[in-house]
């Protein structure tokens, strides 16, 4: 039992890694009053963890938000846990 369990949380956690990766392919940009904001393109989804600055694009343009990137992943291994969870108890049925 215990074993399965860690197995399914092993899973949940790569998958929460690739997903959070994945959306940093997704544009996020926010909106002030139907319009983008300046300054940024903002990747990563539900959590705008990348950046990328186009201001000064001289300059490294690329920013990553640690905080951001952590709860993106901690979001993804959730719900992808759930979806393991409800599969595996339909299963057993």
């Amino acid at each position: 039992m215990l074993k399965s369990s860690m197995k399914m949380l092993i899973y949940a956690v790569v998958a929460g890694v690739v997903i959070t990766l994945l959306t940093g392919l997704i544009g996020n940009t926010p909106e002030m009053g139907g319009q983008p904001l300046m300054g940024a393109v903002y990747f990563g989804y539900p959590f705008a963890w990348l950046e990328m600055m186009v201001v000064a694009p001289q300059y490294f343009p690329w920013v990553v938000r640690p905080l951001r990137l952590i709860l993106d992943v901690v979001v993804w291994t959730v719900v992808v846990w759930v979806i393991i969870f409800v599969v595996s108890k339909v299963k057993k049925k």
